[in-house]
């Protein structure tokens, strides 16, 4: 049988969306590829051309999408300094879920857990903290020495605890990630890429709503000492509610970052950066492109009809080609100008059809648009037609050699 393809326009695909996502696209503004100026460095590939950044690695990620925005050596394995008590924390939330650990549970402070350097909760030597007060510790003042007398109340000791967070690490996917420590302390096998960080900042954000708002937290208090949050997008760019700031001199200066606007949250992960100062204003830049750049669309919904393709011997002349599942995009502002739908499938679709079977496929595509495929699948039942209603059909077909 010939194949069918069909080719949809942007303007006619707006038929398929809602009224507000209709309303949004064709209201959205054409605006240029590049962030605002700013420091001038190696440029970052976008679907909209490159943008210039200090980050060494940088990437900006779509949370419900998993689009990429931006990214500039995103795959490359880096010293991740405190970014990679991400998975400290991610083990601790998921045995708070499993119930093997209490927020209220006491861990005892070992001599090693006090001593710890860097960045302090100011535990106190022979005394007992409540997980709920070293997540706190761990989570807004990035404590080292509270990461320890979780792993080590947890594992028994850091170096059996990085060993559980190497399997976490398989678990999850992560495989540009090593650890050997749970407070990411120098240490030259100690490696994470940002797209692993980006991916296991997601996995906080969705497997533990409850937890996760510890992040937004501006301040916590412990030994008579208040510390504030350190992430520099929290009260500075809307929307900002995580996650974690890294430092050491080999990495510089960087950060895991997300912030939601409405049903939309992005994540971006940078490093490498010289200083604080030039880490908050990357971070503010690059976010606020991402956002004013892209916009998510609803192409359609799981039951919409996307084309109805004829049914040669059915009891129906037609079945409608759904999609089956919701499709959302991440697509640059000016998608309208570019967006290319083709719906291809074999015509026609012999009968009998059963509801669910795939009889096609959807495939988006353009310039700066990410190419996705769809199946399409039927949307009806169509039985076939019975020994005498099939004989007008077959005899017609055979005259106009369809």
């Amino acid at each position: 049988m010939p194949k069918r393809r069909n080719v949809i326009g942007a303007a006619a695909l707006l038929g398929l969306l809602g009224s507000e996502a209709r309303a949004q696209a064709r209201n959205a503004p054409a605006r240029g590829s590049r962030a605002p100026a700013g420091p001038v460095g190696t440029p970052a590939s976008t679907p909209l051309g490159p943008v210039d950044t200090l980050g060494r690695q940088v990437l900006i990620i779509d949370a419900d999408t998993g689009a990429t925005l931006l990214e500039k050596a995103a795959d490359e394995r880096m010293t991740p300094s405190s970014m990679s008590k991400l998975m400290t924390a991610y083990i601790v939330f998921d045995l708070l879920k499993q119930g093997r650990l209490k927020m209220d549970q006491e861990l005892p402070v070992s001599e090693r857990a006090w001593r710890m350097g860097g960045s302090k909760m100011f535990v106190q030597l022979n005394t007992s903290v409540k997980v709920d007060d070293l997540l706190h510790g761990v989570i807004i003042q990035s404590g080292n020495d509270a990461c320890v007398v979780l792993a080590e109340g947890i594992s028994g000791s850091e170096t059996q605890f990085a060993e559980l967070m190497n399997d976490y690490a398989k678990r999850l996917g992560l495989s540009g990630s090593n650890f050997r420590n749970a407070t990411g302390w120098p240490d030259p096998e100690h490696k994470m890429t940002c797209r692993d960080l980006a991916s296991l900042a997601a996995h906080i954000i969705n497997d533990f709503p409850d937890y996760f708002p510890i992040y937004s937290q501006r301040s916590f208090k412990w030994n008579d000492i208040n510390q504030e949050n350190r992430n520099p997008l929290l009260g500075r760019v809307a929307g900002a509610d995580g996650m974690k700031t890294g430092h050491t001199e080999e990495a510089g200066y960087g950060l895991v970052g997300t912030v939601k606007r409405g049903e939309r949250r992005l994540i971006l992960v940078i490093n490498g950066l010289p200083s604080m100062a030039s880490r908050r204003e990357e971070a503010e830049r690059l976010m606020e492109w991402g956002f004013r750049e892209f916009e998510n669309v609803s192409l359609f919904r799981a039951s919409d009809t996307i084309e109805e393709a004829p049914v040669y011997l059915g009891e129906q002349l037609k079945v409608p080609l759904v999609g089956g599942r919701d499709v959302l995009l991440t697509l640059p502002r000016q998608w309208r100008r570019n967006l290319q739908v083709k719906v291809r499938y074999d015509s026609p679709v012999p009968a009998p059809v059963a509801k669910g079977q795939e009889l096609g496929r959807l495939e988006v595509s353009g310039a700066g648009v990410p190419p996705m495929t769809v199946p399409l699948l039927a949307g009806a039942d169509v039985a076939k037609l019975g020994l005498i209603p099939r004989i007008p059909a077959v005899v017609g077909r055979m005259i106009s050699g369809a």
